[in-house]
């Protein structure tokens, strides 16, 4: 265990002092700013509703408002939110194996099991301090909006607000792992990246859009990863009005069947790649 704790260590250090970090989180606070608040005002105060897709004004500013804090946030996380932690977790393993320094670790450091411990879990922090970032950002960030417009500040409920932290930590958690995978799949960071974001951004939408003329195909897609963060994020009412303007957000799934499946495929992946880094060559 103090092995796994000073590997935790060293892992945290690397990533607070690596640009890749600050640069991705930097994306994801600008993306939750423009998408969630910034195109939505500026829809609704030009009085023209078709603007931004969104419905009437006054359920736009519904929308941005501190009471729907729990739905903004786990709103973009099935499509961007995950893409970019996926990055994260793809460039921590396989940066690792193209820079040589895996190699290093594992032949005279604390051994394979226990260097990767540390990354998994320095990369659960960070996860779980992005979503508490987004959640103080938005929670701010409608206070501005409610304030501006005479609104009362009404926040929203804590259990609510608990039930979206944590299946926004859970769609993002599982998409990290995912990166963590193909990053120690591939053994590089370009290839690992590449292939992770054709899968979330194409590969998922174009089996959905064939599964509607397959039927078999659908009891697959139904399944996919993407299809269970969506419906985790959908059952959490990322998609409340059911304007189906939120991309990635799917009622597919029940919520505890979604909230299951998406748990399970992040333990899948962590495993899968523990048993990769344990049973390969390092060459």
């Amino acid at each position: 265990m103090s092995t796994v704790t000073a590997t935790t260590r060293a892992e945290l250090l690397r990533l607070r002092r690596w640009p890749t970090l600050w640069v991705l989180a930097g994306v994801w606070t600008t993306l939750q700013v423009t998408f969630s608040f910034a195109f939505p005002y500026l829809a609704y105060r030009s009085g023209d509703p078709d603007a931004f897709q969104g419905g009437p004004s006054e359920q736009l500013l519904a929308s941005m408002l501190p009471k729907a804090v729990p739905q903004i946030l786990i709103a973009g996380t099935p499509v961007f939110g995950g893409a970019i932690v996926l990055i994260l977790g793809a460039l921590a393993a396989g940066s690792g194996y193209g820079w040589g320094t895996w190699k290093t670790v594992f032949t005279q450091g604390p051994g394979r099991g226990s260097a990767l411990a540390g990354t998994v879990v320095s990369l659960a922090l960070a996860v779980a301090a992005l979503v508490a970032w987004t959640l103080c950002l938005d929670l701010g960030l409608s206070t501005v909006v409610a304030v501006s417009e005479s609104r009362d500040v009404v926040l929203p409920g804590l259990a609510e607000t608990a039930r979206a932290a944590g299946g926004t930590a859970l769609v993002m958690g599982m998409w990290t792992a995912a990166g963590l995978f193909l990053g120690t799949l591939t053994r590089g960071p370009a290839l690992s990246v590449g292939l992770g974001l054709v899968w979330t951004l194409v590969v998922e939408n174009l089996l959905r859009g064939a599964a509607n003329l397959l039927d078999r195909l659908a009891t697959l897609t139904d399944w996919l990863p993407g299809s269970a963060a969506g419906s985790l994020a959908g059952a959490l009412g990322a998609d409340a009005e059911g304007s189906d303007a939120t991309p990635g957000v799917l009622t597919i799934l029940s919520g505890q069947t979604a909230a299951l499946t998406t748990a399970a495929y992040l333990v899948a992946f962590v495993v899968a790649a523990v048993v990769l880094v344990r049973r390969r060559d390092l060459t």
